[in-house]
């Protein structure tokens, strides 16, 4: 396994060749997730849509291809120490479950908010909690403490080369199983999934039109760009009234 520095995990751009790797790295671990049609929904845009079912990854979310990338890159001399990260929802669960597949501890922090369904996730896959306030100086501070007594690996949600490159393989996936596509329509949150999808995509089909997707309630990702520095999302309101 290649090693990379701390700050090499946080820097640069992985290549296509990583994204590739990461698919090999983790196909006994993730699923393929199907591709799905809606001939009303096709209907209603008159063209034709493709829906990729990342709900029916393992954990329910992209977020383990990412993870599970992570954890079997490791070092051994790293992996037995450990990995740590700070997360309310989809992550914790995809960095515990991975970790477990390698026989390795997760030191998850979470809020004390954070929703017992998710919580339960964690702990049934075998990591272990810390909780904390719901504020992110409470979580990084809390996260640098458990890494302090533990030497655990940080696994950042998005902010990390081998997450990214794990979250490329959906889009990897999704040009096998739809070649030529217009299009290309992906959500961005931290941007792990984004940015994965833009290498896959970019290299292996240079035609096809990237397109960065949030709601209008937590667009801080379009804010972000408009200021040129980043505007996180506050307490994001997404449904309407009605």
């Amino acid at each position: 396994m290649d090693r990379l520095s701390t700050m090499d995990r946080l820097m640069g751009t992985p290549s296509i060749e990583e994204v590739l790797q990461a698919a090999e790295r983790i196909r006994s671990f993730a699923h393929r997730t199907p591709v799905f049609t809606c001939k009303s929904l096709n209907a209603r845009t008159q063209a034709d849509i493709y829906l990729k079912a990342e709900n029916l990854q393992k954990v329910g979310a992209f977020k383990f291809r990412g993870a599970c990338n992570a954890v079997f890159s490791l070092l051994p001399e790293e992996a037995e120490l450990g990995v740590a990260t700070h997360s309310s929802g989809n992550h914790a669960q995809a960095l515990a479950l991975a970790a477990r597949l390698r026989g390795i501890p997760a030191y998850i922090v979470m809020p004390r908010t954070a929703p017992q369904v998710k919580v339960a996730g964690v702990a049934g896959y075998g990591g272990q909690i810390t909780f904390c306030e719901p504020t992110l100086e409470a979580r990084e501070t809390t996260l640098e403490d458990v890494v302090q007594h533990t030497g655990a690996t940080i696994v950042h949600p998005y902010n990390d080369l081998r997450v990214i490159a794990g979250q490329g393989t959906a889009a990897l996936e999704l040009m096998e199983q739809v070649p030529d596509l217009d299009m290309v329509m992906t959500p961005v949150g931290g941007g792990g999934l984004l940015s994965g999808t833009a290498i896959a995509v970019s290299a292996l089909s240079p035609r096809t039109r990237i397109i960065a997707a949030e709601p209008e309630g937590a667009d801080d990702a379009y804010r972000s760009l408009l200021a040129g520095r980043i505007i996180p999302s506050v307490h994001p309101q997404t449904i309407g009234p009605n």
